[in-house]
């Protein structure tokens, strides 16, 4: 992963109102050089994203959301790899998918050779991304909030799509080892859908989606690019049929959550 400033060694004196949280060095090969992420060690409350947004990002700090999930797993337990991590900036978004896609040419109907990006929806948002964003931390802190709720995070990245990349996520280790790549195509929907990472679990990923697909064509062309992303959402999802997972879980929808075995 290319290097920024990281101003987490330092967070004590920066200045920042903090909850009382943990620095996380730990890595799948030991202690890293420098804290990947800062996390707070009580449950987030709904206000905690946007005041951790505005407190953080001007010391190249980005929040999101973390699952320790039914094991009750926290990132200290995540076998987190950046020295495995290269730069999501490397990759580009249409050849990652296709590489993945090339494993699975059964489940696509149109040019099973080549998959094309879907195109950036024309009709905007109801919200900000950033403030979508908020909204969609503020639903998941008040359905999954008491003891055990997700707590709030502080990572250093440039943009939040490059967040799993920047502490060495490896949820997606069994579909791929360098989660940079799978950033790659963050990036890419950053762009074309104004997502943003919302949440990371040991294996589970959240993001809200701030210019979702408005038509099943758009939602149709983009179930491809999740199948390629994350096969699981439709192997082991409700339904292993793109369409009907377009139209239930894309269309319209302001959030998308991703899980690989």
């Amino acid at each position: 992963m290319a290097s920024l400033p990281n101003p987490l060694p330092s967070l004590a004196t920066s200045g920042l109102d903090l909850p009382p949280g943990s620095l996380v060095d730990n890595t799948m090969d030991g202690t890293w050089d420098e804290p990947l992420l800062w996390y707070a060690n009580d449950p987030a409350t709904p206000r905690t994203w946007s005041a951790m947004r505005a407190a953080g990002k001007p010391l190249g700090l980005l929040p999101v959301l973390i699952d320790g999930g039914r094991r009750d797993q926290w990132p200290e337990e995540w076998d987190l790899d950046p020295d495995g991590t290269s730069y999501p900036g490397d990759h580009d978004a249409e050849e990652v998918l296709n590489d993945y896609r090339s494993y699975n040419t059964e489940e696509f109907e149109d040019d099973p050779e080549h998959l094309v990006l879907a195109p950036r929806p024309e009709a905007d948002g109801l919200d900000g991304p950033d403030s979508l964003a908020a909204e969609i931390a503020g639903q998941i802190i008040d359905v999954r909030g008491g003891e055990s709720g997700p707590r709030i995070a502080l990572v250093p990245a440039r943009r939040s799509a490059d967040i799993p990349a920047s502490i060495g996520w490896t949820g997606p280790m069994n579909h791929e080892n360098d989660v940079a790549r799978l950033c790659a195509v963050l990036r890419s929907w950053e762009d074309r859908f104004d997502i943003r990472v919302v949440e990371l679990g040991f294996d589970t990923l959240v993001v809200s989606v701030g210019r979702p697909p408005t038509t099943p064509a758009e939602a149709r062309a983009l179930a491809e690019e999740h199948y390629a992303f994350c096969p699981d959402n439709i192997d082991q999802g409700p339904s292993d049929d793109l369409a009907v997972y377009a139209e239930k879980s894309l269309l319209n929808q302001e959030a998308w959550s991703f899980w690989w075995d």
